[in-house]
């Protein structure tokens, strides 16, 4: 039988809107006990820095914001980006830190074969070199990252608290998505049903989560105070 996921396929949102919204379904991940994947855009172009990297690591012309989660510099002008949370004591949870990306990234290496795409999950690890306060997401590919002829094309990163699990994930060809979002939905969805045998049912956001995020953009991801947090 089907393990049996809620599925958000959520709008364009500002930079603040898009981080806070991730961490407030991580926050309230007990009170649903289910996994949300959740899909979604953005409004403006737009720069993620991660956690422990410091603002001047963004690019001047996009707006920028702190992410809850680690890694590099990732552009949101072309890409398709998506989070799953996930409960404590899914079993995912229980896994080490590069099995769940495995299993994660396995999923999305199967949505993009069957968009025609054939790619592959990288090997390497990112060099000690590289200045990880500073470096950008997609031109340093590490383990369980997917590569299209040789390039990195999705990259993801993670944080665990006691209440469960956040993956953030960001697909970019570095140009215009070759496909449409819809059909690059509907793909990850199979994707993680062939792959992890999961059901993806269609679900909105309570009035009391839209809430809880708009909370976190105006005490949190929208403030100097955190994104000049470094």
């Amino acid at each position: 039988m089907a393990e049996q996921w809620l599925f958000w396929n959520d709008a364009a949102h500002g930079p603040a809107w898009n981080m806070a919204a991730d961490e407030a379904l991580l926050l309230e991940a007990p009170s649903r006990a289910v996994p949300v994947l959740r899909c979604y855009a953005w409004d403006r172009p737009a720069v993620s820095i991660g956690y422990i990297q410091t603002l001047d690591a963004a690019p001047a012309g996009y707006a920028a914001v702190r992410r809850p989660t680690g890694g590099g510099v990732v552009y949101h002008d072309f890409d398709f980006t998506f989070s799953v949370t996930f409960p404590m004591g899914h079993w995912l949870t229980g896994l080490d830190r590069m099995r769940s990306y495995d299993w994660l990234n396995r999923s999305l290496q199967r949505a993009l074969r069957l968009l025609g795409f054939p790619a592959e999950l990288a090997a390497q690890e990112i060099p000690h070199q590289v200045d990880r306060a500073r470096m950008v997401c997609f031109t340093n590919p590490t383990r369980y990252d997917l590569l299209l002829e040789g390039r990195k094309i999705a990259g993801s990163a993670q944080r665990r608290t006691a209440e469960g699990l956040l993956h953030q994930a960001s697909l970019h060809w570095g140009a215009p998505l070759p496909v449409e979002r819809p059909r690059l939905v509907r793909a990850l969805r199979q994707g993680l049903q062939e792959t992890m045998e999961v059901e993806t049912l269609p679900w909105e956001p309570t009035d009391g989560l839209l809430k809880h995020i708009q909370g976190l953009v105006t005490q949190k991801y929208g403030t100097d105070d955190w994104n000049r947090l470094r």
